[in-house]
């Protein structure tokens, strides 16, 4: 054992507690000792912490003696802190606000579902997004994945330019026109009348209007349209034409894909058929996940609001959302209503 040296002041630890006590002993000109049994100092910071940890009070209750946070940290009290980036010159800031509206909507990134073989297709194969008339397709065969509007439109489109069109009608789906929708819509809203009693109309008009089309392989929900379209966000497809291309044999119904080979297709029940270009009309995903951090109070893990419409917009801590209904450009504008009235309640409550 080593001589005993005398010492002023020891501190056992090198944590905050020690540093802080170090720091307070320099300032009065009392010499000191630190031992640590690890390697640095504050080493549960340092090794022993997960990555997304902060401090949950504001600065000017974390600071430690004579050592104060540098004047641009945030300050912990409930702000979104934001890094932005100037396109045109690529300068990044730093923008730190109360309220934080996430306005990216439901329709941000393109999605392809994955389907077996897909890569090996030596065709042409595109979203909905990037499609932009039939012209490029005439006397080509091209399977159109996806019988929402887009995709019953495109289809029309791509027959109507002399394409060989077939369409990929997976689930059940309500085919109206734009005034049997309206007539609906006015039911409900203006006359208070009962969705289910509307709902029943608008699918015996469709029925005599279009005829029965389960026998070309399009089949009705359960659910009238605008109870679906209440519950789940489908919207009915507003027919441009396709249905009597469809009952006419001009563009062919397949209800799901197995398998794509390098330029055919093979379908459930064991069809298979060749095909120049596919387009996926399978719709959008929400890309709020990819960059919002401590959204998880608000946001599943597809990147929609946890709560359903009409309690979707606010979560917590001065953040909310729009655009995430599945309702269209009405859901939007009453999103954008109650966002900007509880902003306003919200800044006259600090006010006071």
């Amino acid at each position: 054992m080593n001589a005993m040296e005398d010492v002023v002041v020891l501190i056992v630890g090198a944590g905050p507690v020690g540093l802080a006590t170090a720091a307070c002993l320099a300032q009065r000109h009392v010499p000191y000792i630190i031992v640590e049994r690890e390697s640095s100092t504050a080493s549960l910071w340092r090794h022993r912490a997960y990555d997304r940890l902060k401090l949950h009070l504001a600065k000017e209750f974390c600071e430690l003696p004579h050592m104060a946070y540098p004047a641009g940290t945030p300050t912990g009290k409930n702000q979104w802190v934001v890094l932005v980036r100037d396109m045109d010159t690529s300068v990044v800031a730093r923008l730190a606000t109360q309220f934080l509206v996430v306005a990216t909507g439901e329709n941000s990134a393109a999605s392809i579902p994955p389907i077996p073989g897909l890569s090996r297709f030596e065709g042409e194969a595109i979203h909905s997004s990037a499609y932009k008339s039939g012209r490029a397709y005439t006397g080509k065969s091209v399977l159109v994945v996806g019988a929402g509007n887009s995709g019953m439109e495109i289809a029309y489109d791509l027959a109507t330019h002399g394409a060989h069109t077939s369409i990929v009608v997976r689930s059940p789906v309500h085919i109206m026109t734009k005034e049997l929708i309206w007539y609906g819509m006015t039911m409900v809203q203006n006359l208070g009348l009962n969705v289910t009693t509307v709902d029943s109309l608008l699918v015996m008009a469709a029925n005599f209007y279009f005829g029965d089309l389960s026998e070309h392989g399009i089949m009705r929900p359960k659910i009238g349209p605008l109870l679906l379209k209440s519950q789940t966000g489908r919207s009915a497809v507003i027919d441009v034409g396709t249905a009597r291309l469809i009952k006419g044999g001009v563009i062919k119904v397949f209800q799901g894909i197995s398998k794509i080979n390098t330029n055919s297709i093979e379908f459930h029940g064991g069809r298979q058929n060749s095909f120049d270009a596919i387009v996926f009309a399978t719709g959008y995903k929400s890309t709020v996940n990819a960059w919002l951090k401590n959204g998880e109070s608000m946001f599943k893990d597809d990147g929609f609001p946890k709560n359903y419409f009409p309690n979707h917009w606010r979560g917590e801590n001065g953040l909310y959302c729009a655009g995430f209904a599945r309702r269209g450009l009405a859901g939007i504008a009453m999103d954008a209503k109650n966002i900007a009235n509880d902003i306003v309640a919200a800044m006259d409550k600090m006010s006071c």
